[in-house]
């Protein structure tokens, strides 16, 4: 995207991996919930979350190192216009699926189509800026795009290639179960599995392109399985006993408390931590400005300053882990929070000063309480704002400017304690103020319908960024996908934050890209729209002793494509 690629054309592997990594061996995980599911291209069903990253190569790859740089996987070679207004691969002639049928242009073309037009909702806002696909050679094929975003060729180099016959005949879109196991290109196909308890992905010792410079020193276990737990308490346990071989820990606290046990002390399992240098995304609890309650930003305003988060991290961390306060924190591309926009920042944001919330231009930072249980001040803020907003406490019942009192719910998930223990604590001081409160947990594939469509006043939320956010800002922020279903959660339709999301794709060079990014976060950050908990910019990470990982952190660290990716069992090399 800008500049030259870090690594040159006949490049070994990528720096992070080891091309010597012993082949065999096997790493079991541990997820809460369940699925229905193995096409994680399509909308319908409940996909296990890991396996989008795994099956379904694409024509180039994406390393942790660079933000903006991809390698060519499935392309032998790329062109792109002068004006990036197109771009042609050339498929790798060895490139074929796993039943050894070839890689054809026609796979391709069929893929981009299908996936634009029937697919997830993630790939149709790309299919909507290709104006043509043709084939161009027996190997080579070209994407014309209809609007000038510098983005795309990268978007298109990323996109999934499926095997057009074994889908001919079906309705993609309905192919949401288990019926149909998807044939692919990819170094570990799908092996064993039972719905909603586990799911084994196996190493292709046949792979076609084991040799080529992204995959050497990858996918070195010959099997990645994941197991399905209904709760925190019970994955753990697994973990514990031997049943998964790998965890990660997003709580200090249960970090330093809980990882004291025989395994660990007799050597078997190796505890790890490190930092990593990715943004923190926005993980936290979103308000669903959809509806009436929270439409209104000083309610939303009211329920940050009800949250305590200083009381709750003390509660459920130690107080050991920073709060988020951007969605790009811990990054180049975050706002400075409490100061006001400057510069570039400020001249993207100014003309529209009369529609963005209060503090998008001034500053805008999180309330911090005085860390007591009662949190005094952060209540009496809170009934200053409900009362702006036209809501007053009469008889102990916060009423609406309508005469009806207050109300909403909180949709969660099963069997994941700590969002319930949050909620605990934040439901009792909502309740404190005269709000009727209902807490409703659903299991993993209801609660990722119902938020899918929207259907909740406030739940969990977490959307990761990366340093390189570019067109999948629509599918989070965009106001097409306000009402449609999808990843925007909070119903944000705001031309300012479209126009920011613009100017990011646009930036003609890394300064006006971070000042774009810097803009939009102070847009989102104003809008109110989540309560944000804390931040993970450190991983704390434990696994059998004899699983391994170069001792090289990528840039991103812990993020898909690292585990399973690049680790390796040294079992496996004693054999």
């Amino acid at each position: 995207m800008y500049g030259e690629p870090a690594l040159p054309q006949d490049f070994e592997a990528l720096p992070y991996a080891n091309p010597e990594a012993p082949i065999g061996g096997s790493l079991v995980e541990a997820t809460v919930g369940s699925f229905d599911s193995l096409n994680p291209w399509v909308r319908k069903g409940n996909v296990p979350w890991q396996l989008r990253y795994v099956i379904g190569e694409s024509l180039m790859g994406r390393t942790l190192d660079e933000p903006f740089t991809l390698y060519g996987v499935l392309a032998e070679s790329i062109e792109v216009g002068p004006n990036r207004d197109w771009v042609e691969f050339t498929l790798n002639p060895a490139a074929e699926f796993q039943d050894g049928s070839p890689v054809t242009v026609e796979d391709v073309i069929w893929s981009f189509e299908t996936l634009g037009t029937e697919g997830h909702g993630r790939y149709a806002g790309f299919w909507s800026q290709v104006e043509s696909i043709e084939e161009t050679g027996e190997r080579s094929v070209r994407l014309t795009f209809s609007e000038e975003n510098p983005e795309l060729p990268l978007l298109a180099g990323l996109r999934p290639i499926l095997k057009k016959a074994q889908w001919e005949g079906v309705d993609f879109a309905e192919t949401g179960g288990t019926d149909i196991v998807p044939i692919v290109s990819s170094p570990y196909i799908i092996g064993d599995f039972e719905p909603g308890r586990y799911l084994e992905l196996e190493r292709n010792p046949d792979y076609w392109g084991w040799d080529i410079p992204f995959r050497r020193g990858t996918y070195n276990l010959d099997s990645y399985r994941i197991e399905f737990f209904g709760d925190e308490t019970a994955a753990f346990e697994a973990f514990k006993t031997g049943e998964v071989t790998f965890t990660r820990e997003f709580n200090v606290a249960r970090w330093e408390s809980n990882y004291d046990f025989p395994r660990v002390e007799s050597g078997e399992v190796t505890k790890e931590t490190f930092t990593h240098s990715r943004p923190s995304g926005m993980t936290g609890f979103v308000m669903n400005t959809r509806r009436e309650p929270f439409e209104d930003w000083r309610v939303r305003q009211a329920m940050i300053e009800l949250w305590n988060f200083e009381f709750i991290n003390e509660t459920m961390t130690g107080a050991q882990q920073p709060r988020i306060t951007s969605y790009f924190s811990n990054s180049p591309l975050g706002m400075t929070p409490g100061t006001p926009a400057e510069g570039t920042v400020a001249e993207l944001l100014e003309p529209f000063a009369e529609e963005l919330y209060p503090g998008a231009l001034e500053g805008y930072a999180l309330p911090v309480s005085d860390g007591t249980e009662r949190n005094r001040p952060g209540v009496a803020r809170a009934l200053e704002l409900m009362e702006e907003a036209g809501y007053t406490v009469q008889d102990g019942v916060m009423t609406g400017p309508d005469g009806e009192p207050f109300s909403f719910e909180i949709l969660t998930q099963t069997g994941v304690t700590e969002q319930q223990a949050m909620v605990d604590i934040f439901e009792q001081a909502v309740e404190g103020i005269g709000i009727d409160v209902s807490v409703e947990q659903a299991d993993s594939a209801q609660f990722t319908e119902r938020t899918q469509e929207y259907e909740f006043d406030m739940t969990y939320y977490r959307v990761g960024l990366s340093l390189s956010p570019g067109n999948e800002q629509y599918l989070y922020f965009g106001s097409e996908q306000a009402e449609t279903g999808g990843r925007n959660a909070m119903g944000v339709a705001s031309p300012a934050v479209d126009a920011m999301i613009d100017e990011l794709l646009n930036a003609e060079s890394q300064d006006n890209f971070y000042a774009a990014a810097k803009a939009l976060d102070r847009a989102l950050m104003a809008g109110r729209y989540v309560i944000p908990i804390y931040q993970w910019n450190n991983t704390y990470i434990a696994y059998n002793a004899e699983l391994a990982h170069p001792d090289r952190i990528p840039l991103f660290g812990d993020w898909p494509g690292w585990l399973p990716d690049v680790w390796w069992s040294e079992a496996a090399a004693a054999e």
